[in-house]
Parts: C-alpha cells; sequence; structure tokens
C-alpha cells in the first residue's frame, strides 16, 4: 500500500510540474508576451548601439586632437577653407561659342 501511495503522489506531483510548465512557456508565447519581449530588446539594442556611437564619437575626438598635435594646430586657431576657384577656361569657352541648334531636318 506505502508503494501504491509514493507512485500516486509523484505521478500527481509530475503532472503538477508539467502542467505549470506548459503553462508558463503558453504565456511566454501569448501575442503580448512576445511583443513586450520583442520591445525590451529593441530597446536594449537601441542601449548598445547608442554606447557604441558614443565610443567612435569619443575616439574620434582623440584622434582628432593627436592629429592637431602632430600637425601643429592648436585649438583656439580656426583655420578657413580656400576660396572657391572659378573655372576661367569652361566660362571663356560658352562665351565665344554661341549655342545655335543643329537640326538637320531644317533645310529639307
Amino acid at each position: 500500500m506505502f508503494r501504491r501511495t509514493f507512485w500516486f503522489t509523484a505521478g500527481a506531483a509530475a503532472g503538477v510540474w508539467a502542467t505549470t510548465k506548459v503553462n508558463r512557456k503558453l504565456k511566454q508565447l501569448t501575442p503580448e508576451s512576445l511583443a513586450a519581449r520583442t520591445a525590451d530588446k529593441a530597446v536594449e539594442a537601441g542601449h548598445r548601439l547608442k554606447d557604441f556611437a558614443l565610443d567612435i564619437k569619443s575616439g574620434m575626438a582623440q584622434r582628432e586632437a593627436e592629429l592637431n598635435d602632430v600637425l601643429g594646430i592648436g585649438e583656439g586657431e580656426v583655420r578657413e577653407l580656400p576660396a572657391q576657384r572659378r573655372l576661367v577656361a569652361i566660362e571663356t569657352t560658352q562665351q565665344q561659342y554661341p549655342k545655335h541648334s543643329y537640326n538637320r531636318n531644317e533645310d529639307h
């Protein structure tokens, strides 16, 4: 009799354990749960991308400072870009030759 009681109890416990395990898994697979988990993963990925971008930005600033030191450019100096050059050859060519419409079918 003790043996039957033991196996009955063991079977009931296994059934309860399996039922709770299946119910938890089913709750994880509901659309609301999947959406919440996806949103959490997206936020986590966004934080990782932000950290990555900040690391790149700080590395760029550090490298720019190193290059400025090597080139002897001070932080206070502001260099201006050179003025834009005009394309004189193209402008004079356009002025010398007037534009005409060359239509072969005009004379016929």
